[in-house]
């Protein structure tokens, strides 16, 4: 019950203190500023984005709303870069250290509101900062919960663990790249499988990029699309194509080492082996 209560205590304190930040915002672009539009009709939508900037600071549960959150964030970053970044830093890290789904929509927040490679470095950065945080908390409050909600998970990842230990770094990275189990499960159960912390905080880093650019490469393009006509672009389809290739060259390349050096028999993607076994 202690574990329960402290882990309720920091969970509620960082619930406040992301509220308090996203509610008292500074005041927004105002016409006449460097930078800031100037004609009637775009004032008047800063008035009005002024207005309901509150209202719309809440995490997106779809396409739509992400990209109203992200025109509305761009336009607010004008004139408050720190602010904006402060705030994303803080939203971000808290659904990845409370292990909450939703990092896919955040990543391509990051490249709508920040461009691709800026939103590429936060998105890894902060990734790896909050899965990190979350082992912490796992391991300071969660190791006898972790094992009593998923035996059967954990058990069978304990044994793979185990197999592997001798390519414990690759083993992860295959896990990363290729989701046998989802991410915030592997983070949460890290800790009850003994893994070092420099080993499970690289193979974040790395074994996470591919996926991070393709979320933060999509948001960016999404922004820049205005009309179905721009989705088939020359230039769109050439940019997808990349993103299509940076995902499969590094995940080719995993795949071809853990046949010869991996034992992941039993652990099929999308951790349907996971499914079956504790079934």
């Amino acid at each position: 019950m202690r574990s329960v209560a402290g882990l309720a205590a920091i969970l509620a304190a960082a619930s406040v203190s992301l509220y308090l930040l996203s509610a008292h915002l500074p005041p927004g672009p105002q016409p006449g500023h460097p930078g800031s539009a100037v004609g009637g009709e775009d004032r008047d939508r800063q008035t009005d984005m002024n207005s309901t900037t509150k209202s719309k600071l809440k995490f997106p549960s779809d396409l739509d709303e992400l990209r109203e959150l992200a025109e509305t964030l761009r336009f607010y970053k004008r004139e408050h870069h720190g602010y904006v970044l402060l705030l994303f830093c803080s939203a971000y890290l808290y659904k990845q250290s409370f292990a909450i789904p939703g990092s896919s929509f955040l990543n391509m927040l990051a490249g709508a509101i920040f461009g691709p490679w800026e939103g590429l470095v936060l998105a890894c950065l902060l990734t790896t900062t909050g899965s990190t945080f979350c082992f912490l908390l796992a391991a300071a409050f969660g190791k006898q919960h972790v094992v009593q909600l998923f035996p059967e998970k954990v058990a069978l990842l304990q044994r793979k663990v185990e197999e592997n230990r001798s390519s414990l770094f690759f083993f992860l990275l295959f896990l990363r790249f290729f989701p046998m189990t989802p991410n915030w499960f592997l983070n949460i159960t890290c800790p009850v499988l003994n893994i070092p912390m420099p080993i499970f905080f690289f193979s974040v880093l790395i074994g996470l990029i591919p996926y991070n650019f393709i979320c933060v490469r999509t948001g960016s393009i999404l922004s820049e699309i205005s009309s179905l006509d721009d989705i088939f672009s020359w230039g769109t389809l050439a940019q997808l194509l990349a993103i299509a290739l940076m995902a499969l060259v590094p995940g080719a390349l995993i795949r071809r080492y853990s046949k010869a050096h991996l034992k992941v028999d039993g652990m099929d993607s999308n951790g349907q082996g996971m499914v079956r076994k504790s079934r």
